[in-house]
């Protein structure tokens, strides 16, 4: 057996030889602290531009066109000429209407004068009441025959005046279907032209009915802005992406719902000033609405998914160390998720440094929080 004094020596030697492991040092990470700030929400939904007004251009009588007095493409002005259909045939219609009144005039003279003889006559018993008969019938016919001739005159009037196509409204007008040397026929089924009005311009968007319905109750409840009665602004965008300038106005009145589709046409009305808008246009409406004043967004770099695709987050908790935490995550905006549930204002959510991390480690946080910036609106696409 050791001495206990050799024993002692042996310990002493093999305590100087053993290590002792220095402490961990803390990772480092970075953090965003939560804050809550307004956002909205926008409703996307698809459409077609449509002209404010339309007219097809026809002729109301037959003839041949003599001459197209307008620019193909052009703005044209309600009252402007278009076409000239060759007015000889009913220039000399109108002429012979005239006439035609011209005597009936004269005839009608001649018998109020016989007639007013016949009555003073008669009342001396100069002529027999037959005579006197005959002569005030006479005259009955004469001025009811004027009245026949004057509306000759005016039909021939009328005719020779559509002989000069007017355009109804002012608008951009198309192509001619027709050239000079060209035989029209009265309201034919094809148009000479088209005329449009696409200042303001509709645009008509699809909605389920269902969503019209939380539409209206958004509008009537206030979270929806409104510029009139059943009236709510409305962006556009165009078939490039972009944005198009001037806000317009989705209208609620006058609905019907297509029995076969379930679905709502709604109508928008936009300012067209430089004719940017054309018809026929596939377009999309972004109908704003006020969502959330307090919104709590978090980067998307947070946030990952578990096994089963619920979103999780990591968290530095009060007492320095890392937790996990379960989140109910809602729509992208921009680089950020917006969360519905699993955080609240203050929480300090890691987003740099996780590859150095677990669960219970204490770690030293770097704030990496910055002034929140303008997101694009979410935008949910009608279904």
């Amino acid at each position: 057996m050791l001495s206990p004094l050799l024993a002692a020596a042996v310990l002493g030697a093999c305590s100087k030889s053993i290590d002792v492991p220095a402490p961990k040092a803390a990772a480092e990470v970075g953090t965003v602290t939560v804050q809550p700030e307004p956002q909205s929400v926008s409703i996307e939904l698809p459409g077609r531009t449509v002209a404010y007004l339309s007219a097809d251009i026809r002729p109301q009588i037959s003839g041949i066109i003599q001459r197209r007095l307008f620019t193909e493409g052009a703005d044209v002005k309600q009252g402007q000429a278009l076409y000239q259909i060759d007015p000889a045939a009913y220039q000399a219609a109108f002429d012979s209407a005239r006439a035609s009144l011209s005597k009936a005039e004269a005839t009608l003279r001649a018998s109020k004068l016989r007639a007013q003889r016949y009555m003073e006559l008669n009342k001396i018993d100069a002529v027999s009441k037959q005579d006197n008969d005959d002569a005030q019938s006479v005259l009955s016919e004469n001025q009811a025959a004027l009245e026949v001739a004057r509306a000759a005159l005016k039909t021939a009037a009328i005719n020779l005046e559509f002989t000069r196509i007017a355009a109804p409204i002012s608008g951009r007008i198309e192509t001619s279907t027709v050239t000079p040397g060209a035989l029209v026929v009265a309201q034919q089924s094809v148009a000479l032209t088209t005329i449009q009005k696409i200042d303001p311009i509709y645009v008509d968007v699809t909605q389920a009915s269902v969503d019209v319905l939380r539409l209206r109750r958004e509008l009537a409840s206030g979270n929806i802005k409104a510029v009139g009665r059943d009236e709510a602004p409305v962006r556009l965008v165009l078939e490039d992406g972009s944005v198009y300038a001037q806000p317009g106005k989705l209208k609620f009145s006058g609905l019907s719902v297509n029995t076969g589709t379930g679905m709502i046409t709604l109508r928008a009305e936009f300012p067209n000033p430089d004719g940017m808008l054309l018809p026929g246009m596939y377009v999309r409406a972004q109908l704003e609405e006020a969502v959330d004043q307090a919104a709590i967004l978090v980067p998307q770099k947070a946030v990952t998914r578990d096994p089963l695709g619920a979103a999780t987050a990591l968290i530095l908790n009060d007492a320095g160390k890392v937790e996990r935490r379960a989140l109910t995550v809602g729509r992208a905006i921009g680089n950020r998720w917006w969360v519905s549930d699993g955080l609240q204002a203050g929480d300090r959510v890691i987003v740099d440094g996780l590859q150095k991390i677990r669960i219970g480690d204490s770690v030293r946080a770097v704030d990496m929080s910055a002034p929140p910036q303008m997101q694009q609106t979410p935008r949910i696409s009608a279904r």
